[in-house]
């Protein structure tokens, strides 16, 4: 089973801030971080409030790369 996590607005900003840098797209953003598209940007957005720890795992493993 996995469980699920809240979504913070320093992630948030944090996703949307890299993804500004590297000027990449949503889909690009996607195959990096193996997380589907339409999630990453519900995320970014603010349309999603919770996530399943691994996703949360995926994006902090990739934003961590990227420093």
């Amino acid at each position: 089973m996995n469980s699920r996590v809240k979504i913070s607005d320093e992630l948030k900003l944090a996703i949307k801030r890299k993804r500004g840098e590297l000027n990449i797209t949503w889909l690009l953003l996607a195959k990096k971080t193996d997380v589907n598209r339409y999630t990453l940007r519900k995320i970014a957005n603010g349309k999603q409030s919770y996530m399943n720890t691994s996703t949360a795992e995926k994006l902090n493993d990739w934003l961590y790369k990227q420093i």
